[in-house]
């Protein structure tokens, strides 16, 4: 099934980038990399890497949080790890950290697993924050922005409400109660101000980091109109923010239309093949790049953290 799903990302891969270098003409293209000013990209690596540093302390701070105790080498190298399931709907396949935490006997996966949907509540979050000002100023994204801003609302005054939490969890079948009930539990704690607050701040500080990337790589066409470091906030988080609500694997084909579409129609005199070649650069430079990072850190956890017995596991966890 796995393996199965893996085809079917790396097909919707290469249709959406083959179908991106069709509409940019091939030409057209290669006229515009070998005209590029290639250090922004390596800017726009660096700036992802600031992303997943400030992501980190928000995955770690959340850890904390639930009183799970794990080196900050363990940690970091769980953390990225995760990354290999970006490429899933809205990122929800990095629950692989909380495995990977079991196999650690750090913690079972009801547990932890919590951390990875307040990572992704606090990036939606993030993103709306970031998206409010533009939504005033460009009079676009603003269905995108309340839908999103709606679900979190829901999510979170559902999740505060014991009360209904409860009775809803008193509906499922009984073999499933008590998973559910310390899921909620870890949920319930991660949802309340002070972790919200500290989360969103951190998420502001790390998608930023990404718009900024995305407005350096659209400064690397020799004679291209400028982008403002506004409009490519906007657009980025924009974009980013539409593909997460598609649940289409990566947000695939959305993100890129939506940020080369709005590349040509926001700046005035951008063409077409330097906005495809600005979309196709910063996806790899942030979500391919991650991918190839958790590949790694993946390998390198497999040969530096065996698992553990699930006997010692459940004693370790329980003390």
């Amino acid at each position: 099934m796995a393996l199965r799903r893996g085809i079917l990302v790396a097909v919707l891969a290469a249709a959406v980038f083959g179908g991106f270098i069709l509409y940019g003409d091939v030409g057209e293209l290669s006229a515009n990399l070998g005209a590029y000013a290639w250090w922004t990209f390596g800017a726009a690596c660096g700036l992802a890497l600031l992303n997943y540093a400030l992501r980190f302390a928000k995955w770690h701070y959340y850890l904390r949080c639930l009183e799970i105790r794990v080196p900050v080498g363990e940690s970091a190298t769980i953390f990225l790890a995760g990354f290999v399931m970006s490429i899933t709907p809205a990122k929800l396949g990095e629950v692989l950290k909380a495995a990977l935490l079991r196999d650690r006997g750090r913690a079972t996966i009801a547990e932890s697993a919590p951390v990875v949907i307040a990572e992704r509540l606090t990036d939606v979050v993030a993103l709306v924050l970031l998206l409010c000002v533009g939504v005033f100023t460009y009079q676009m994204g603003g269905v995108v922005v309340v839908v999103a801003a709606a679900l979190v609302l829901a999510f979170v005054v559902v999740v505060g409400s014991r009360r209904l939490m409860n009775a809803i969890i008193a509906r499922l079948p009984v073999r499933i109660r008590p998973k559910v009930s310390e899921a909620y539990a870890s949920m319930a704690r991660l949802v309340t101000p002070r972790p919200l607050a500290v989360g969103a701040v951190l998420s502001v500080a790390a998608w930023f980091a990404e718009c900024a990337g995305f407005w350096v790589v659209c400064r690397g066409f020799p004679g291209a109109p400028s982008v403002s470091i506004e409009i490519a906030t906007f657009i980025y988080a924009l974009a980013t923010l539409a593909g997460a609500l598609s649940m289409l694997p990566g947000g695939l084909g959305v993100t890129e239309g939506s940020m080369a579409g709005m590349l040509q129609l926001m700046v005035a005199g951008f063409a077409k093949a330097p906005a495809v070649v600005a979309t196709l650069l910063v996806r790899f430079a942030t979500l391919w790049f991650a991918v190839a990072i958790g590949f790694v850190a993946l390998a390198f956890f497999r040969t530096r953290y065996p698992a553990i017995p699930q006997v010692e596991t459940a004693a370790r966890i329980k003390s």
